[in-house]
């Protein structure tokens, strides 16, 4: 029977104590006034990710808008995200509670794009048609490190500017063409030809708060933002044990990672092939987050996931997101078992229970507290970075087969 202890992280800590005076000042400091005047149509361009910020980042920026007499409007730029559908993109902004009804401002959501000419080796570049129209854009981001790709720009400014107001043609073809080359080309081509102010971009701590946040003028982006990638490579937690013989993973969504589990986590091999780095045996996959609407981007780098999982699953979102992305293995359906307590035995098959190395998270965005088994105690004693905090504890299913959580103190119920 598989016993787990739970362990502390010491994870970055630092913080901006007010995210929405943080964007006033930075707006403020561009001299917002002089780019933008009375009666102008802003688009606010916003994607898919789960910032944890997003709110008081988004409706400060539509307040600070709206104070200068402008028409301030919210774009979704999410690529193929939200099923590929214009009702799908909005319906996961109103997710995070960006509605119009909350914001007092209207999302115009549509898959219709424009092209704005053709980068030097020859890619089309396609833009937001609704955005393409606004007199003024500021997009948002949260910046940090890609799930498949190393670059001076990874997953921030730039990509949400291309790919993600590049909707699914734009965000098609620059995966086609390859992303490295392909999303920066793209970006300097819009930031030239579109009528884009600003970016914010946040880097997050390693609670998933707001650590840093960076107004800058669209003039500013392509240099200020790789600083901000070092920065948040940096705050990256990780789970510093390995090797593992099983990796348990409470849920993944399209709100956690765009690869619905950060690989930088659970490793790029699954994706892209090449050193086994982190060296993880197995891996199991136990839910799917209620803000990823049923798109499983991620489910096919499991190796084991329960029925229930599997029903929850949108496999036309899915299978549009990874498809535009090229990322075939992301969707692919993992050996499927009737229950949580069936993949936890399976996934511990054939490994000695005194000596099976098995990390148990809630999810590859929050890392400050995680769960061991008992082979690893001497490891995270002797690491200056990991603390124990209980006892162990065995690991218990409800009637239904359904893992009781260890930080619920009784079944959740899915």
């Amino acid at each position: 029977m598989l016993t787990l202890i739970p362990v502390r992280q010491q994870v970055a800590a630092e913080c901006v104590d007010d995210v929405a005076a943080a964007v006033r000042r930075g707006l403020a400091d561009l001299s917002l006034q002089d780019r933008i005047k009375p009666g102008m149509s802003v688009a606010v361009a916003v994607g898919s990710r789960g910032i944890s910020s997003i709110g008081e980042v988004v409706s400060t920026t539509v307040d600070a808008l709206s104070a200068l007499g402008a028409k301030p409007f919210l774009v979704p730029a999410m690529g193929s995200h939200g099923g590929g559908t214009a009702a799908g993109q909005k319906e996961v902004l109103e997710g995070y509670g960006l509605g119009e009804d909350a914001l007092g401002v209207p999302i115009r959501s549509s898959l219709e794009t424009v092209v704005l000419g053709q980068t030097e080796a020859g890619m089309p570049v396609y833009f937001d048609a609704n955005a393409a129209q606004a007199d003024a854009i500021i997009a948002v981001n949260r910046i940090k490190p890609h799930t498949s790709f190393r670059c001076r720009w990874e997953s921030g400014l730039f990509k949400i500017i291309a790919v993600g107001l590049g909707k699914q043609r734009g965000a098609e073809a620059i995966h086609a063409a390859g992303i490295e080359e392909a999303m920066p080309a793209a970006a300097r081509l819009i930031l030239a030809r579109m009528p884009i102010v600003a970016g914010i971009g946040l880097v997050e701590n390693g609670y998933h708060q707001a650590a840093h946040v960076a107004v800058l003028a669209a003039e500013q982006i392509e240099e200020a933002e790789p600083a901000l990638l070092e920065t948040a490579k940096a705050y990256l937690p990780r789970v510093p044990l390995s090797p593992l013989d099983l990796m348990i993973v409470d849920e993944i969504g399209k709100n956690i990672s765009g690869t619905g589990m950060d690989l930088n986590i659970v490793g790029m091999w699954r994706r892209n092939g090449g050193p086994v780095d982190p060296p993880i045996r197995r891996l199991a996959v136990l839910d799917l987050s209620e803000a990823s609407h049923g798109n499983a981007t991620g489910i096919g780098y499991a190796d084991l996931i329960p029925e229930r999982l599997h029903r929850k699953v949108d496999w036309q979102a899915t299978y549009m997101n990874c498809l535009t992305a090229g990322n075939y293995a992301g969707a692919k359906q993992p050996v499927t078992l009737p229950s949580d307590q069936a993949v936890l035995e399976t996934g511990l098959a054939m490994l000695d229970p005194e000596t099976a190395r098995v990390v148990f998270i809630r999810n590859t965005l929050d890392l400050e507290t995680f769960w061991v088994s008992p082979a690893l105690r001497r490891e995270v004693d002797e690491h200056p970075m990991l603390q124990i905090i209980g006892g162990e504890e065995t690991v218990h299913f409800d009637a239904a087969g359904n893992l009781v959580r260890p930080w619920a103190g009784g079944s959740v119920n899915h």
